[in-house]
């Protein structure tokens, strides 16, 4: 009922919306330029309107095109099909290419990536565990692995991202699984993980964010408190002292490295693209005028541990490297400014 719901009133209703916001352009414009010089920042309203308008014209078409691929699909027979799979991937790479390079226009924003390089693992696939900071951060992850590392991302994420009519189509065409954070009484997620990591090829990533969530000072606090019930108390002593990141889940990644035992691992870590939860961080918090810095960390297969106990306190190791350098780049690097 809900994705029926999201079907047939959401995703008209946005290509809806981005029809009227067209028509009324003049308007909205000279409205945003009024507002601007009373507001903090320079232009915000103007740029932050425009960005909010190439997201919304980007959805409506690609909404259109994929009603027109399922047609052609044979209202949907084929649409899983690998040679529907490669056209809906190659969709995706480039609506991001055109959003991001827009956006980095307009915000005035500068992306870069430290660590290996994208040809560090000819012929193998990734398995890609980040840190989980905003809706931000998982665009700019699958735009780096598909512009720049060449690859395919199959991706785990929340099921509230669904409401996004683009992302649920999409999505459900490609290799993906929506995870809700209060699962039904006996659903496995950990064998839906792993089905998702199972079979990768050469140019495949699996991609999950072992928190589980967003950062908030309170569910930091509730993953530390979780700790401490199950009577992990080492563990909740080192997520304590973890002040930028949740304490990482691992059952979802032991599950996909289980799946996926030819895989290398890259853990990644950003600046800039953080605590952008709400509308209201979005107005205060976008980033303009920023160098968002990536950090790319990878390990090979063969310096993974095989014990299950032994591959968690690897995982909260990582994860206390990443809060670190977190503490140490993220003032330098997400103002251009700071040298």
């Amino acid at each position: 009922m809900t994705r029926l719901l999201r079907r047939v009133v959401v995703a008209p209703a946005v290509v809806g919306l981005a029809g009227v916001l067209w028509l009324t352009l003049p308007l909205w414009l000279v409205g945003a330029a009024a507002l601007s010089p009373l507001l903090p920042g320079r232009w915000r309203a103007l740029r932050l309107a425009w960005v909010v308008l190439v997201y919304l014209t980007i959805e409506a078409l690609m909404l259109l095109v994929l009603l027109g691929l399922w047609l052609a699909s044979g209202f949907g027979r084929r649409i899983r099909s690998p040679y529907f799979e490669g056209i809906h991937y190659d969709l995706v790479q480039g609506v991001m290419w055109v959003f991001f390079r827009e956006a980095r226009r307009v915000l005035k924003l500068t992306i870069e990536t430290d660590g290996p390089d994208p040809d560090a693992h000819p012929g193998r696939p990734l398995l890609v565990a980040c840190r989980h900071a905003g809706p931000g951060d998982s665009f700019t992850l699958v735009h780096a692995l598909m512009h720049w590392y060449s690859r395919e991302p199959r991706v785990v994420l929340k099921d509230t991202l669904a409401w996004d009519p683009m992302i649920d189509v999409v999505l459900r065409r490609i290799p993906a699984r929506f995870i809700s954070p209060h699962p039904a009484a006996g659903e496995d997620l950990e064998s839906q993980i792993a089905a998702l990591a199972t079979d990768l090829d050469e140019n495949d990533a699996f991609v999950i964010f072992p928190e589980g969530g967003n950062f908030t000072p309170a569910r930091r606090q509730r993953a530390i408190d979780k700790l401490r019930k199950l009577g992990l108390e080492r563990m909740a002593e080192r997520a304590e002292a973890m002040t930028n990141v949740l304490a990482p889940r691992p059952g979802g990644f032991i599950a996909a490295l289980d799946a996926a035992p030819e895989a290398d691992v890259v853990l990644v870590a950003h600046t800039g693209l953080d605590h952008l939860l709400t509308v209201g961080d979005l107005w205060r918090e976008l980033p303009m005028d920023k160098r968002i810095v990536m950090r790319w960390w990878t390990v090979p297969r063969d310096e993974i541990p095989e014990g299950r106990e032994e591959r968690i306190d690897w995982l909260f190791g990582w994860w206390e490297r990443i809060d670190a350098w977190i503490d140490e780049h993220s003032a330098k690097d997400t103002d251009p400014r700071r040298k």
